[in-house]
């Protein structure tokens, strides 16, 4: 049974409907990824983030040590807060 559908545009662009978004915890800037297997597609998000991904996004670009707990939490806060400003902006 077909959740929902998409029309794909000249450019070869789709939207994805919002139920689907919800169902795979999914939205901007989420990487989805297609797979085909006997005939069939499917589409799923991409999941995880590699250590170094993670390192950049809490850290930016100092080189590799290993953080203390409180560095650690400062590096999520200052993430969150320039993932989600509008969600932050009385805080």
């Amino acid at each position: 049974m077909a959740i929902a559908q998409s029309k794909v545009t000249s450019q070869g662009q789709i939207s994805v409907p919002a139920e689907v978004r919800r169902r795979l915890g999914i939205g901007p800037g989420s990487v989805i990824e297609w797979e085909e297997k006997d005939g069939t597609m499917t589409v799923r998000r991409k999941g995880g983030y590699t250590f170094e991904e993670m390192h950049k996004i809490l850290f930016g670009d100092k080189p590799p040590v290993r953080p203390c707990r409180d560095d650690v939490k400062e590096g999520i806060r200052r993430y969150i807060l320039k993932r989600h400003p509008k969600r932050n902006a009385g805080h």
